[in-house]
């Protein structure tokens, strides 16, 4: 894998698999200078609307086995999404089931406040990079945008049905993926807003890539798009033979950019370089050959990828159950971590090789992908996790449950 822009593109009959352009400007740019560039977007005027504790402690929770130092249980419906504040790392945001999204404290559980309005379940919900906003969608594609200290709305939009909602790394800029193929950027709170037509079909999962200049948007038809966010066109299209053959479910990059790593429904997760649009590797689930059934070939699917920032590793979450761990040097099966039942999501921590992931048997484990073992695992859902994220140092999960819970994990090990 050394030298990977020296691949050639391969082309298979009259197709065009990769469409590349030039990019030039590649130099290492500042958080002002990316904040300040966005002002020149050329963006169109868009037309939109613009001290209850809930939680419990472990002695009043009502599971047989509950390992959370904390419960956050103000939901009545699924909490489908939680987000950390990416400053203090104390607040969560959590969306649900019940048309909801609240903003508390994981430290003593109280609520900040709710984000009201909502018509339908609240399926996207994060804080911007300063944890001065928040955002939250719901499956009617509603979005409402708080400021976190006043608790006030600032701002609302409404788009087609809503697939995915993130803020720019260094900007009061939100982008967000619809079902009709379309991805959204406005600047908040003005709402100036600009589009970017995909293919007529889900725009499934997208990722602001680090530089904040290019975003990287995988569809419900199998192909990926990576564009430039201030001119507004797509730099590298992914498709046919070399791209996915089914929905795009997950998508995430490295650290620095360079590489996206992609996952499907059709089993397969794509190694992508950014800078030339070219698959570098495809990692496939060694069973998918074996199912025959549509309900074997189901369980096939990629529901999570992430990539290790201290090793040349790669996780791979199946829905079979499978954790992948592959050794991107050689791009071969380091080990496989067997699950009862399917796994939901997965993150590495940002300091070490240990990968953890939550399943739908409500439970959140910690592996060491270096050997392949699991360090420990954390009870105390009754119903599927939909959810979770590690703070900062990862020594907490805030996790949501199909209980209608979120919970607060101690990650409590010897070498913290």
């Amino acid at each position: 894998m050394e030298n990977p822009e020296e691949d050639t593109v391969q082309l298979h009959g009259d197709e065009e698999i990769i469409e590349v352009i030039d990019l030039n400007d590649t130099e290492q740019t500042t958080t002002d200078d990316l904040a300040e560039e966005l002002e020149d977007v050329d963006f169109a005027e868009a037309e939109g609307n613009p001290d209850d504790e809930g939680w419990e402690t472990e002695d009043e929770m009502d599971a047989e086995h509950d390992d959370s130092d904390l419960t956050f249980n103000k939901h009545t419906g699924s909490v489908f999404c939680v987000s950390l504040d990416p400053v203090s790392n104390n607040l969560a945001i959590t969306g649900g089931e019940d048309d909801k999204a609240y903003v508390w404290n994981i430290i003593d559980g109280e609520m900040m406040f709710e984000c009201t309005g909502h018509k339908d379940s609240v399926t996207c919900a994060t804080f911007s990079h300063d944890s001065k906003l928040v955002a939250s969608g719901d499956m009617s594609g509603l979005i409402k945008v708080w400021k976190v200290e006043a608790k006030e709305e600032i701002w609302s939009f409404e788009v087609g049905d809503l697939e995915w909602l993130q803020w720019h790394p260094c900007a009061p800029v939100l982008l967000a993926g619809t079902a009709d193929g379309n991805m959204w950027m406005w600047k908040i709170p003005s709402g100036e807003c600009k589009t970017f037509q995909g293919p007529n079909c889900q725009a499934t999962s997208g990722r602001i890539l680090p530089d904040g200049k290019r975003a990287m948007v995988g569809y419900e038809d199998g192909t990926l798009r990576l564009w430039d966010l201030k001119q507004g066109n797509a730099i590298h299209i992914i498709k046919g033979y070399d791209g996915h053959q089914g929905p795009l479910t997950s998508l995430e990059c490295n650290k620095d950019g360079t590489l996206v790593l992609t996952g499907s429904t059709d089993g397969q997760a794509k190694l992508i370089n950014t800078s030339t649009g070219k698959v570098l590797g495809s990692f496939l689930n060694e069973k998918s050959e074996e199912k025959s059934t549509m309900e074997e070939q189901d369980s096939i699917s990629v529901e999570s990828v992430g990539f290790c920032n201290v090793l040349p590793l790669i996780a791979v979450a199946y829905l079979d159950g499978s954790l992948a761990i592959f050794d991107l040097t050689t791009q071969s099966l380091r080990h496989r971590c067997k699950h009862e039942v399917g796994i939901v999501h997965l993150q590495w921590e940002q300091t070490s090789a240990l990968v953890a992931t939550c399943n739908l048997g409500g439970i959140m484990t910690l592996w060491d992908a270096r050997s392949g073992k699991m360090v420990a695992e954390y009870r105390g859902h009754t119903a599927e996790i939909l959810d979770f994220t590690l703070n900062r140092d990862s020594s907490m999960a805030v996790t949501a449950g199909g209980d209608h819970k979120a919970k607060v994990f101690c990650l409590q090990r010897p070498d913290r």
